[in-house]
């Protein structure tokens, strides 16, 4: 299952992605914001993805604000959770095949929908590599 959430910024941008993921018979669990008029403040959606995936209801997530920057800076806060901002595929491909990132940020003010559809599509499709030089880094990150 998919966790996903961004703030006001972002919304516009998520329900572009909500109707990819309902497209494509994906599994998510939304945990908003719930418009793009009311100003909310994002950590408490990074907060609320970040552990859903931490407690293993949800295996990835999906963040979105305004640049994309606040909202991973947040998720990136918690043990565990490798959030990657993506603008760009190469990006998005190279985040899951060496970092293993299990959340996508994206800037809804930043990137337009059909670019952001093909960066979740990447990111949701792309395997982590399991390359030992990859393993040995990212415990490099959960360690420190």
């Amino acid at each position: 299952m998919i966790a996903l959430g961004c703030d006001h910024g972002g919304y516009d941008l998520m329900q572009e992605v909500i109707a990819y993921l309902d497209k494509n018979g994906l599994e998510y669990k939304n945990f908003g914001c719930d418009n793009a008029k009311d100003a909310v403040d994002y950590p408490d959606y990074a907060k609320k993805v970040a552990e859903s995936i931490l407690s293993g209801e949800c295996d990835k997530g999906i963040l979105i604000c305004g640049t994309g920057i606040g909202i991973s800076i947040t998720a990136n806060r918690y043990k565990g959770i490798r959030a990657a901002l993506c603008t760009d595929c190469f990006c998005a491909e190279a985040t899951r095949q060496h970092n293993d990132a299990n959340i996508l940020a994206m800037g809804g003010r930043v990137v337009g929908p059909g670019l952001a559809i093909k960066i979740v599509d990447t990111f949701l499709n792309t395997p982590f590599s399991g390359a030992e030089r990859h393993a040995r880094r990212i415990g490099k990150i959960e360690h420190e």
